[in-house]
């Protein structure tokens, strides 16, 4: 079972992807902040995380990706970041942080597992 990560601010943006996701058999945790997120990520092997690109604290997605990205402990976990946003520049900034894909909110739900199992490679 495929273990994922959804990092976002809004509880209700969390759940609805992870009833999603779970109806699906993918195994599921959650974090409301780009520090916890990394801190959950050091702590044990995630196969996915969803970053949400913007978040109120110290941290936001982009910059968390970064920290991920250069972690040899966490970087070859693949990073799928959601925002709200779909400006071609969002998209570039997310790359160059080192984000393997994109994709922008809301969205159906067959949407994000089709995005999901391309990125895993199912």
């Amino acid at each position: 079972m495929k273990k994922i990560l959804i990092v976002d601010d809004r509880s209700e943006v969390r759940e609805l992807v992870a009833v999603t996701l779970e109806s699906e058999n993918y195994q599921i945790q959650q974090a409301d902040n780009a520090e916890k997120a990394i801190a959950m990520a050091n702590r044990e092997k995630f196969d996915l995380i969803l970053m949400d690109v913007m978040m109120p604290g110290g941290m936001d997605g982009l910059e968390a990706v970064r920290v991920l990205k250069n972690d040899p402990e966490t970087r070859n976990c693949p990073v799928i970041m959601l925002t709200a946003k779909g400006q071609e520049y969002d998209r570039i900034e997310g790359s160059k942080a080192g984000a393997d894909d994109y994709f922008v909110k809301p969205f159906s739900p067959l949407d994000l597992l089709r995005k999901i199992e391309n990125v895993l490679g199912e």
